[in-house]
């Protein structure tokens, strides 16, 4: 299993436990505010017998209390005919105002059956009612709780992902400026031995080769130095860039695999780059497109260009990417080779869109039959 796996599942669980404590408690609330709403009810309707005993009853001091004691849900008290006798527990700025009552009054009729007054001879009055401010604000409690826990949740996982990613970065430099410390030594004695080889052994295909490969390491070098710090970017012909990459690949790939440069710009002298960090990028793509072939078909770095970018597009016949993976290839750590580290492309993605301002990403892919990865550039005028 990847890192970038592990960590997908260490967000999954996070989130899932998130939702699992707001659904408990939205759960919970739901049932308090079922029984509450109950509970109100059976308020409303002591008022009711309450107000159907003032017409019958002589005990006015218990039946006001009654009444008096409802202090919290709002209700209207309507004749036959519909007009309004009295009301309890409406704010104020509603209760003087006839208009904003009446459409309170509908309000309440549209959200519980009234309760009916029977005083006798076949005279009824009708209480209307609704939930009380109490009821109200508990009933979005449990919502506000979720959104309050999963914004929490939010915040300490971008934090957390903030710490490790500068974390990960300075021992990522610390590595890669290590490393092209350590290579310095090597590489200078190889040089002077490629140099001694050319001399007894001067226009031999072994000398030219040595030497190429000891440039080779030069250029690893520099490009691990290069990590961390901000690359002059120099405009250089890309059609160069690529036909150089290609011709040192040639010689070192499969021999089944046909990799070749197709120039349909008029030159692109004007695209600042690195070289040095490009001519990495285009390395990392030639090389997933030759895993995926398993070592046998065709490769094409295409050069476009508009009046504002450039496009440099690889194209393989190798068997394809999962559309749902097209943004995970470029996560630190994923890889579908057994013994891959999962950088080549992370790697890359940085060169492009943090060191050149650019943008890389799978232009189309089907599986078996190929993929097409482009890198975006901006010109200079």
């Amino acid at each position: 299993m990847n890192i970038y796996r592990k960590n997908l599942i260490w967000k999954v669980v996070l989130l899932a436990g998130a939702v699992l404590i707001g659904l408990g408690s939205l759960i919970y609330t739901r049932d308090l505010v079922s029984k509450l709403k109950e509970e109100e009810r059976k308020k409303a309707e002591l008022w009711a017998e309450a107000q159907r005993r003032l017409v019958s009853s002589e005990d006015f001091e218990f039946i006001f209390r009654i009444i008096e004691d409802n202090s919290t849900v709002p209700v209207i008290l309507i004749d036959y005919q519909d007009n309004i006798v009295s009301h309890r527990n409406i704010p104020a700025g509603i209760a003087e105002d006839t208009t904003a009552l009446v459409r309170e009054l509908r309000r309440m009729e549209k959200r519980n059956e009234p309760i009916p007054v029977d005083l006798g001879n076949g005279i009824f009055q009708y209480i209307y009612y609704r939930e009380s401010t109490l009821l109200r604000q508990l009933r979005i409690y449990p919502y506000v709780q979720l959104g309050v826990l999963l914004l929490f949740i939010a915040v300490a996982y971008l934090a957390f992902s903030s710490s490790y990613m500068a974390e990960q970065n300075q021992v990522w430099v610390g590595l890669s400026r290590e490393t092209a410390h350590q290579l310095g030594t090597p590489v200078s004695s190889l040089s002077a031995w490629a140099e001694i080889i050319r001399g007894r052994y001067p226009g031999t295909e072994i000398a030219e080769e040595l030497s190429t490969d000891v440039e080779r390491l030069g250029r690893v070098a520099e490009r691990f130095s290069l990590i961390g710090s901000r690359p002059k970017l120099i405009p250089e012909d890309l059609c160069a860039l690529a036909e150089k990459t290609t011709g040192y690949l040639r010689k070192r790939i499969a021999s089944t695999v046909d990799l070749n440069v197709i120039n349909e710009t008029t030159g692109c002298s004007a695209v600042p780059h690195s070289p040095v960090l490009l001519g990495w990028v285009l390395e990392n793509l030639v090389k997933n497109s030759v895993d995926a072939m398993m070592g046998s078909g065709s490769i094409v770095i295409r050069l476009s260009e508009t009046d504002k970018e450039a496009f440099i597009d690889v194209e393989d016949t190798g068997r394809g990417i999962p559309r749902n993976h097209f943004k995970t290839i470029f996560k630190p750590g994923y890889s579908t080779r057994e013994r891959g580290w999962g950088l080549g492309l992370s790697l890359s993605k940085r060169i492009v869109e943090e060191y050149h301002r650019g943008k890389i990403f799978v232009r189309h892919s089907e599986q078996g039959r190929g993929s097409c990865m482009r890198v975006v550039l901006k010109k200079r005028k």
